[in-house]
């Protein structure tokens, strides 16, 4: 998928299929994607963490974590811009192969730390979308001007 098109057409999916297991190829290159993210002095100070069913009680919407195909938690002491670089890298290749995934704010911090052993920065969850969609038969600016964002020149000033 190119690259600007992945970008437009991602979205935040909540619903994942139940009947669908993520190849364990498709998991190592979203994790790949998260190990090869920037980071302040290229410290990677983050580890990443499968988690499991475990994490919904810690999260605000539990439900994107019990139904999720994979969690991911980025544990560790990174800068919170790099935690945004890390876990953005990897919804974008997840999504790159199909798999759609979700950003959880995190209700109890201490809960998730307890579970994670160590501090939670960012919970993901990745699953194929419950809702197909064709990702290609829009094009990116279509896929842009369905995102119900800001235009372009309200945002940048010269």
């Amino acid at each position: 998928m190119e690259t600007f098109l992945a970008i437009a057409s991602k979205r935040d999916e909540r619903r994942y299929r139940s009947d669908r297991a993520i190849p364990e190829e498709v998991v190592t290159r979203i994790l790949d994607a998260g190990r090869l993210a920037g980071s302040s002095r290229n410290t990677q100070s983050w580890t990443f963490l499968i988690g499991d069913a475990s994490l919904a009680e810690a999260v605000w919407a539990p439900e994107n974590v019990r139904s999720a195909a994979l969690v991911v938690v980025i544990v560790g002491e990174a800068y919170p811009f790099d935690v945004g670089r890390c876990a953005q890298n990897m919804m974008l290749a997840a999504w790159d192969a199909g798999v759609a995934s979700c950003p959880n704010g995190i209700r109890d911090p201490g809960r998730a730390a307890e579970i994670a052993g160590g501090e939670v920065k960012m919970i993901l969850s990745f699953g194929y979308p419950a809702r197909e969609r064709d990702v290609e038969g829009r094009s990116a600016e279509e896929w842009s001007a369905r995102a119900q964002r800001k235009p372009l020149d309200e945002l940048v000033v010269r």
